[in-house]
């Protein structure tokens, strides 16, 4: 049976604190998550997701390069070599290309963080990281289960106390359930009712993939809602190329409920 992993990352705030209808940015979280087979992922894809650092970047031999969006955006540091319009192009197509053949499925939960506040979906808390977690769940091993496979899952570390409550929250999943869902329907596709939670220096190539497409998944869902202005340039290539990428409806193809989901 093959086996999979969903890496998990964030673009926005996920806490509570400060949520006015007037800032978007604050007030809606995105939860972006990308499904790779294990074996796919730790041999084929980390290849060439090396290959694309070594390609554009240069560091001590005893270094190592994690792509970080908002580092990448600010080209600093490693990426300080970006602020050359043709260096930075190069890089972005190679990226595009490694995207557009990258073997992945994509899931994606935005939250409206002041709608959703005084609701549980089934939790012990409101935390608006551990619903959308709960969301994602439900269809990850929805697939999972659909087409009889097996996972676990991955996030990128926010911190010793959001890891520790964030591991609390995904073993209430695996034990009591969700809202939608009995607690079977995700302990027979998940290998492990422990969620893996890795920092950036891990350099886990999944991570860094979710890490780069979560902010256009974002800017994409509140778009088709109304509610931030058209994505342009390059982050609309890439989220133009993660649409063919989401979990889908198997007979009808629809996206909305299945890979895309927004919560309010």
């Amino acid at each position: 049976m093959p086996r999979q992993r969903l890496y998990i990352d964030e673009s926005g705030d996920h806490t509570v604190a400060a949520v006015t209808p007037a800032n978007w940015d604050k007030r809606y979280l995105c939860l972006f998550g990308c499904s790779l087979e294990f074996d796919y992922c730790g041999g084929e894809f980390q290849k060439s997701f090396e290959d694309l650092k070594r390609t554009h970047f240069s560091v001590e031999m005893d270094e190592q390069v994690i792509l970080h969006r908002e580092e990448i955006c600010r080209k600093s540091g490693t990426f300080a070599c970006l602020r050359d319009p043709k260096a930075n192009r190069a890089f972005q197509e190679h990226l595009l290309r490694l995207v557009r053949g990258a073997k992945f499925r994509a899931f994606a939960v935005v939250i409206d963080k002041q709608a959703s506040q005084n609701r549980h979906y089934g939790l012990a808390d409101s935390n608006p990281y551990h619903i959308s977690l709960a969301i994602m769940m439900e269809r990850y091993c929805g697939w999972l289960n659909f087409t009889r496979q097996q996972g676990d899952v991955m996030a990128e570390s926010r911190g010793g106390t959001e890891d520790k409550q964030l591991k609390a929250a995904y073993k209430s999943i695996c034990t009591y359930g969700s809202r939608w869902r009995e607690a079977d329907f995700f302990t027979r596709s998940l290998t492990t009712c422990e969620i893996k939670v890795k920092p950036k220096a891990a350099n886990v190539c999944g991570l860094q993939l979710s890490d780069q497409l979560a902010y256009g998944a974002r800017r994409r869902i509140l778009e088709e809602h109304g509610i931030s202005k058209p994505l342009t340039g390059f982050e609309k290539e890439l989220a133009d190329l993660v649409e063919a990428k989401y979990n889908r409806h198997y007979y009808d193809g629809r996206v909305a409920g299945y890979g895309k989901m927004f919560i309010t």
